[in-house]
């Protein structure tokens, strides 16, 4: 399996999907990040620094990094052009899965803008009569889910992800992202939620993710877990 990771800014995957990558990639699957900006409008470090983090954060998960221009940091816009660019990318890579910013626009513009990029992007890059891509074949992905990065998103996650046996190393990948602790404590805030998401099925870390299409099984018995706890 390939999975592609985007994020809006050099730590978004690091603080919503981190650990699900980690332990993905301990299965023997392929990841890859794709950060649309290198978090030009930050309060505090440079672009090259924070793109320094975000490979340094990405070598602990075990996933190829890439940078994407979508208009920097503040500036990103969900219209046609960014979807193309989203989809010839999809195309490259030829993810199975895709995991991108919850759109719920409760917190950094970017972050709902680059969602529904990747949303559109990820159609587009099924579709075959596209001159914009006749460079690249057609690439049909199999799922899109969507994560929390560090917002709390009202509605609540679909699918719930154990991800306890990765959680030293993914807090090792949001420590890489140094200049970012100098304006809050994201260890904290970040595993805290998974901890109560964690204490709601019964594990000790867990990571919420939402759906963008319904899952497809042949039987009640391809559910092997449940989330049932209480």
């Amino acid at each position: 399996m390939k999975i592609l990771a985007v994020g809006a800014h050099p730590d978004d995957v690091e603080f919503g999907c981190a650990p699900i990558l980690i332990q993905e990639v301990r299965n023997g699957h392929e990841a890859r990040t794709l950060v649309t900006s290198q978090g030009e409008a930050a309060s505090a470090g440079t672009p090259e620094e924070r793109a320094q983090e975000a490979r340094d954060a990405a070598r602990i998960m075990g996933a190829a990094i890439q940078f994407l221009e979508l208009g920097g940091d503040c500036h990103i816009q969900h219209n046609p052009a960014n979807a193309m660019t989203m989809a010839r990318e999809i195309r490259r890579f030829k993810p199975d899965v895709i995991l991108a910013p919850h759109l719920g626009e409760n917190q950094h513009p970017d972050h709902a803008a680059v969602g529904k990029i990747v949303r559109d992007g990820a159609r587009l890059a099924r579709y075959g009569g596209l001159r914009d891509l006749e460079e690249l074949p057609p690439h049909q992905i199999t799922s899109l889910y969507y994560y929390a990065i560090t917002q709390v998103i009202v509605t609540s996650p679909e699918l719930i992800v154990d991800v306890t046996a990765a959680r030293d190393a993914w807090e090792s990948a949001i420590q890489c992202h140094k200049t970012q602790m100098k304006t809050r404590n994201y260890p904290d805030l970040v595993l805290s939620r998974a901890r109560t998401m964690g204490a709601a099925i019964g594990v000790e870390y867990a990571v919420g993710l939402w759906l963008n299409d319904p899952v497809r099984v042949a039987s009640l018995a391809d559910l092997r877990l449940s989330s049932r706890y209480f």
